[in-house]
């Protein structure tokens, strides 16, 4: 879907832009959310320029079928962000509910602005507004894998985007 080159070249964008936007920053806090984000925070704070630290953040949704589950917090943050530059980091945005709940979590935790950046904006699966301050593609419905992204914990290691594709259960009875 998303070939290695157009990822980095966009990475590379992005890296910019964020370097434009915090120029003159005292220091940006990069956090993480684990673990599909990892290849992406590697790759866009190698590009950056501004002065930044980095934490991680992990969470799991608990919920029945479709709907909107409880988020629960599995790794948080060592860093304070009270007072400081927020950078969220993740994968792919789909539904929504687990990132406007972290957003939200560091907004009340003090900090002096939250931004996210997602390499994948799912639009079309989209349940609650959640900004996107820094995006790197946007795509339709489709499951997806590699640069950090899995299926049953597989294919992460991928340095492209790629659609997986399951068998029709209609055409296969």
């Amino acid at each position: 879907m998303i070939e290695a080159g157009a990822i980095e070249r966009r990475v590379a964008e992005l890296a910019a832009e964020i370097d434009r936007d915090y120029a003159g920053s005292e220091g940006l806090v990069v956090i993480g959310v684990l673990k599909g984000a990892v290849f992406f925070v590697t790759e866009l704070t190698k590009r950056m320029t501004v002065p930044l630290t980095i934490d991680f953040f992990q969470t799991s949704s608990y919920g029945s079928g479709t709907s909107a589950g409880e988020v629960r917090i599995k790794r948080d943050i060592d860093l304070s962000v009270r007072g400081r530059d927020v950078l969220l980091v993740e994968d792919i945005v789909d539904t929504g509910w687990t990132l406007r709940t972290i957003l939200d979590l560091f907004r009340f935790r003090g900090a002096r602005s939250v931004r996210l950046c997602a390499l994948l904006d799912k639009h079309e699966a989209r349940e609650v507004d959640v900004p996107i301050d820094y995006c790197g593609f946007r795509i339709g419905r489709e499951f997806v894998v590699g640069y950090g992204l899995d299926f049953s914990e597989r294919y992460r290691n991928l340095p492209y985007i790629a659609v997986v594709e399951f068998p029709d259960e209609e055409q296969s009875s």
